[in-house]
């Protein structure tokens, strides 16, 4: 990548009003450093504590959706140790209306219509509904292919005020690419 290339993506990154970027391999490591941060920023900014705190409830559930699902990943052993990097991108930004958390990450094309179905689903519920189904799946209705609990894309729906938008772009014949943009 040239210099200019890099000066250009810092540039559209300030216009689209990202405060804090952060694309590369991520672990619960990663993500505490990186939320640290993020909540300095934000406090750095005089921004509401409500605001920052669903922030970065927002940014946590993100982060562990790409720890859980990224499908560009690096596995091995250090040291003994089993280490398991996935990779992803990360984006806490402000616009013209509010806030934002955006994520993207690899993810299996056989899994695109699934999550898709999934998300469209959890979009169109009520507060009543995404509670309904919080509770459905924490009494043991684990969806399909879930590595947690399940309830990640219910809490983000739920935190998200200003409701979350997605998209997948295709990659390759077993790649797409899932980005997700929670608005607060």
């Amino acid at each position: 990548m040239e210099s200019r290339e890099i000066l250009l993506l810092r540039q559209e990154m300030i216009r689209g009003g990202v405060l804090f970027y952060y694309c590369g391999y991520v672990t619960e490591k990663v993500l505490s450093a990186i939320g640290d941060t993020v909540m300095d920023k934000l406090e750095l900014d005089n921004t509401e504590r409500p605001v920052a705190r669903g922030l970065f409830s927002l940014f946590v559930e993100q982060v562990q959706n790409i720890i859980r699902y990224s499908a560009e990943n690096q596995e091995g052993c250090v040291d003994e140790r089993p280490v398991d990097l996935r990779h992803g991108m990360l984006a806490v930004g402000r616009g013209a209306e509010g806030h934002y958390v955006l994520s993207a990450n690899a993810i299996k094309r056989r899994d695109v219509e699934r999550l898709r179905q999934g998300l469209d689903h959890i979009r169109g519920l009520d507060r009543m509904g995404l509670k309904a189904m919080h509770k459905e799946i924490l009494k043991g209705q684990v969806p399909e292919g879930s590595k947690g609990a399940g309830v990640g894309f219910v809490d983000i729906a739920r935190m998200a005020s200003r409701g979350f938008e997605f998209d997948f772009l295709e990659i390759d014949q077993e790649l797409s690419y899932f980005v997700l943009k929670a608005h607060l």
